[in-house]
């Protein structure tokens, strides 16, 4: 195997969305190597700027919940594999995941994802999201296990969470299609993510 740009339709990111087979053996939706590219471009870009501008780091206490002591080493790709693997949070849940992130960036914008705060964020993130979406769920004990978190440590950022996004959880069908929309434009235009290709 070797990590290579793939030409890769967005009718590939619909199909994952609208009829993802749930298998032994199901790759790794699209979806996760879209998100994951977005994320590390953002946490990129919000390096640059507070390299330039010292006052651009977070000033509310409140969203340094996220913050950890140290980076963890597992990039953000691997790290959404492994939610995957464990979980198997289904293709519409990363989106609505991207949904929250957005809103929750919105109404913190003195938060800024970085290497520190992204792995609390998206666990926390997707087990939300899998609380609202799935019909069935896995207990926060077990999300915790597979972030590489204490039980205690994901409520209490589940809570924070929900209070700093003040609880704005429902995604209707449009905002979830516009969020779909907008992954599929990434893939159009290559987005700047790899997927691992076969040889």
């Amino acid at each position: 195997m070797t990590a290579s740009s793939l030409t890769t339709s967005p009718r590939k990111l619909r199909s994952d969305l609208y009829s993802y087979s749930y298998q032994n053996d199901a790759n790794t939706p699209l979806v996760i190597s879209v998100l994951a590219s977005l994320i590390e471009r953002t946490m990129a870009r919000n390096q640059r700027v507070s390299n330039n501008c010292k006052w651009a780091f977070t000033k509310d206490f409140r969203s340094r919940v996220f913050h950890c002591h140290q980076t963890p080493d597992m990039t953000i790709q691997s790290y959404l594999e492994r939610i995957f693997k464990y979980t198997k949070a289904g293709p519409s849940i990363y989106v609505v995941a991207y949904v929250y992130i957005d809103r929750f960036c919105q109404a913190n914008p003195w938060f800024r994802i970085d290497a520190r705060n992204v792995h609390r964020l998206l666990i926390t993130i997707i087990m939300v999201a899998s609380k609202c979406v799935e019909d069935t769920n896995y207990r926060n004990s077990y999300f915790a296990r597979v972030g590489g978190l204490t039980k205690k440590e994901l409520n209490k950022l589940e809570v924070e969470f929900l209070f700093l996004i003040d609880f704005k959880l429902h995604v209707n069908v449009s905002v979830f299609e516009s969020y779909c929309s907008h992954l599929e434009r990434e893939v159009s235009i290559g987005g700047g993510y790899h997927i691992e290709k076969t040889l």
